[in-house]
């Protein structure tokens, strides 16, 4: 048997789909919220992953799986999922700095200013925002062409190239406001 918050849950998740109806209530959003912060994922990031809840509820609704008994419970596992992902990517990113750095400190040093080109280039990486990163590494490091990189990560092409481009240009503005070059 359901409880009455239960079966209010359901009928919830029933018409998200076809309404347009927000599938979580306010209740529901501040405890998606508080097992995502407690899960680690900073205040920043506390909306996507709220958002991101939404949206599998809505996919679920919308191809005609059985609602969740509890609409709650679900969507509290679904945050605890996405936290633990959240933690994984910034693992992964970590990884991916260190094995960029030794491969910075194992190049070839030849003289002074290559030294300086590198270290300013690695310190304007380190402040782009993790997506114009993660393309900039995969395009010029990994010398991935734009078309695999937007499939690997999913997005469309010029997503990757619109990303790039802002990079390049934050990379290049900072390179000038340090007067590397």
């Amino acid at each position: 048997m359901l409880r009455g918050g239960a079966r209010r849950d359901r009928r919830a998740y029933a018409g998200a789909d076809r309404t347009g109806e927000d599938p979580l209530d306010a209740a529901q959003e501040r405890r998606v919220r508080a097992v995502l912060a407690l899960g680690g994922v900073p205040q920043a990031d506390l909306l996507d992953g709220v958002q991101q809840v939404r949206l599998r509820l809505l996919e679920r609704a919308a191809s005609g799986r059985e609602a969740p008994r509890d609409v709650s419970a679900w969507a509290a596992v679904v945050a605890s999922n996405l936290a633990m992902d959240w933690h994984r990517a910034k693992r992964r990113q970590e990884r991916l700095g260190e094995r960029l750095a030794s491969l910075r400190e194992s190049a070839h040093p030849s003289g002074e200013e290559t030294s300086l080109l590198s270290l300013a280039v690695a310190q304007g990486l380190d402040e782009l925002p993790d997506a114009q990163r993660q393309v900039v590494i995969l395009r010029f490091f990994a010398d991935l062409p734009v078309r695999a990189i937007a499939e690997e990560l999913g997005v469309p092409e010029g997503t990757v190239k619109s990303r790039l481009h802002t990079a390049v240009r934050a990379l290049r503005e900072r390179l000038h406001e340090d007067e590397v070059v």
